[in-house]
């Protein structure tokens, strides 16, 4: 399964990894290969669950551009 992750640096200089795709799969790392090893593990974990429970696995996503 491929999925999108997005990655923005925060206040205090980590990378926060999520994964609009399932909703609230979010992590974090130093770096961005940290970053994005720990959100394979959470979306690993998030879909187990929601699989668990009964919930489909992921959700509509789409882009869209929007000028500013």
């Amino acid at each position: 399964m491929k999925l999108i992750v997005t990655l923005e640096r925060d206040e205090t200089g980590m990378i926060v990894a999520q994964c609009p795709a399932i909703p609230g799969c979010v992590s974090q790392g130093s770096t961005e290969e940290e970053a994005l090893a720990n959100i394979r593990e959470a979306i690993e974990a998030c879909v187990e669950a929601r699989a668990a429970n009964g919930m489909p696995v992921t959700v509509a996503t789409r882009e869209i551009e929007v000028a500013v």
